[in-house]
């Protein structure tokens, strides 16, 4: 049986139907993604860290996502794969959101693998969005209000790379970016919606 999600395709249709909007900011995502790629490179590449899958495997940690901007983006990708791959992949978003809900009701922890990784690699990696890019490196960003907080590493760059001396990887300038990005498509669209969805349940919603 599969669990109740609110589908999203109305909005969605709304908004990517009105094109001269949707586009201008679609290249902004691709833009800001651009960015967060070569800097997060480039702190790896000084770490000598390179992440080609490992036993922690983030794509098993329930990360949630809460821009329309990375939802879209993802959606964008998704439409891109053939018929086959997309019913494969949206059956393995709802058995993923049934059994969150399960696992949830049980009071028992949620350690369930990503729909998009198949065989260690995610099939839409080149549109994942904003957290499955930034994660793993230790990082820093300025909390209005509340200062700097800083972050650590994941479990295997801390076995691997937790000598090396820190290297400033700050998050805050992507996190801006995101939040001003997200105000422009609310505005653009009269979206007044906000959202907090895992990667299966984004696809589960389409």
């Amino acid at each position: 049986m599969r669990p109740a999600i609110a589908p999203m395709n109305p909005l969605i249709e709304k908004i990517t139907s009105c094109k001269e909007k949707f586009i201008p900011l679609m290249r902004r995502v691709d833009d800001i993604y651009r960015k967060m790629d070569q800097e997060y490179n480039e702190t790896a590449n000084y770490y000598g860290f390179f992440c080609g899958g490992c036993e922690e495997n983030c794509c098993f940690t329930r990360f949630y996502h809460h821009t329309f901007a990375e939802y879209l983006y993802l959606q964008k990708g998704f439409e891109m794969l053939d018929p086959g791959n997309r019913a494969e992949i949206r059956e393995r978003a709802f058995s993923v959101c049934r059994k969150t809900a399960e696992l949830d009701m049980s009071g028992l922890p949620v350690r369930l693998l990503c729909p998009l990784n198949y065989e260690g690699m995610c099939v839409l990696y080149e549109y994942r969005p904003m957290i499955c890019r930034l994660h793993g490196l230790p990082h820093e960003i300025i909390m209005p209000g509340s200062g700097r907080k800083t972050g650590p590493g994941c479990g295997e760059f801390n076995a691997r790379c937790s000598g090396k001396a820190y290297l400033k990887f700050d998050r805050t300038l992507f996190y801006t970016d995101m939040a001003g990005l997200e105000k422009d498509f609310k505005e653009a669209f009269g979206i007044s919606e906000r959202i907090k969805m895992t990667v299966a349940q984004m696809i589960a919603a389409l």
